[in-house]
């Protein structure tokens, strides 16, 4: 089975800001990851990448909130999607 698309999708949040959303289901594991999914979910504000939710391959599930990089707990896709939501809420509420 090939890698299928199961998201793209880019949201309008505001002025000069959108999230960014992309899902693949692999084959198998993503490297690194102990679950068959590719994703990046990006938070962008003027142009800069403010939040990002990733399992980039060899580092993992995690993500980036402005320079800093932490471990991120992926338990299912719904998951993913309501947390990086709330975080992005979050930094939207700042």
């Amino acid at each position: 089975m090939p890698a299928r698309l199961l998201l793209r999708e880019r949201v309008i949040v505001g002025e000069s800001r959108f999230a960014d959303l992309v899902i693949w289901q692999l084959p198998g594991s993503a490297a690194g990851s102990n679950h068959g999914f590719k994703y990046r979910l990006a938070f962008i504000v003027d142009q800069v990448c403010v939040l990002r939710f990733d399992n980039e391959a060899g580092k993992g599930d995690h993500k980036h909130v402005g320079e800093q990089q932490v471990a991120y707990a992926f338990t299912s896709l719904e998951k993913l999607v309501a947390d990086f939501w709330s975080e992005v809420e979050a930094w939207r509420s700042k």
